[in-house]
């Protein structure tokens, strides 16, 4: 499956994008899954929407939550 289709990154997915170790990677996901979880959405341990993080960390707007 191609990463454009999947809705959710992984932790090292997203350590292998930010150059960072997987375990820091982790400490991220679990800082926006919290942030989420304030805002009243569902979350997914170890995982967090690809557009979320895009926005979070890129600043990127299109169509995100």
């Amino acid at each position: 499956m191609r990463t454009e289709n999947k809705i959710y990154i992984t932790a090292s997915e997203m350590a292998s994008l930010l150059g960072v170790s997987v375990g820091l990677a982790y400490k991220i996901i679990r800082k926006m899954n919290d942030e989420l979880k304030n805002s009243g959405y569902l979350v997914v341990s170890g995982k967090v929407p690809r557009k979320y993080f895009e926005k979070q960390w890129f600043g990127l707007a299109q169509g995100v939550m």
